[in-house]
């Protein structure tokens, strides 16, 4: 079983182990915002900025290793408007292609609970293609569906998929 840390910091190790992560979720047709080919540089860019944004706490990462190395991440989105300082987004929930189906992606989502009741938030939402692996598992672990948006997004590859919305109570 993987290691699930909170990191408050990341450093350029983190930077090209997450954005080797992110290039093999994408090439194996996960839709988190990035069309195929990704290249290295681009991937890297994504999470220098995801790196300020962990520095000034609008948001908190979370990783999981094993032996050799960074096999999966998620996100909380923090800094929210002033009208919803009680809830997060939940982002970029990844598990490497290798580690799939070995409980990474449900041991993340646990932590990510946990993690978001530390930090006082009540309610998580979060987006994911509908029908898909990363759907199925949501509902597993018991988050409520919303509902869907029509041709939400273009997978990695091409062409418009629907997306569904999920949320979750957060127990204070």
């Amino acid at each position: 079983m993987a290691d699930i840390t909170r990191l408050h910091r990341l450093g350029d190790d983190h930077i090209s182990a997450l954005a080797a992560l992110l290039i093999d979720c994408v090439h194996g047709g996960a839709s988190v915002g990035f069309m195929q080919p990704l290249p290295l540089q681009h991937a890297q860019a994504f999470w220098s900025r995801i790196a300020q944004r962990v520095r000034s706490q609008e948001h908190a990462i979370l990783v999981a290793e094993d032996s050799q190395g960074i096999i999966g991440t998620v996100q909380l989105v923090l800094s929210q408007p002033d009208n919803q300082p009680h809830r997060a987004d939940l982002i970029k929930m990844l598990v490497h292609r290798r580690a799939r189906r070995q409980g990474v992606g449900a041991a993340l989502m646990q932590a990510a609970v946990t993690l978001a009741q530390g930090c006082g938030k009540t309610l998580l939402v979060l987006d994911t293609i509908q029908h898909s692996d990363a759907a199925r598992l949501y509902g597993r672990l018991g988050w409520t569906l919303a509902g869907h948006v029509p041709d939400y997004a273009l997978m990695p590859q091409g062409g418009l998929r629907p997306t569904s919305i999920y949320y979750r109570e957060v127990p204070a």
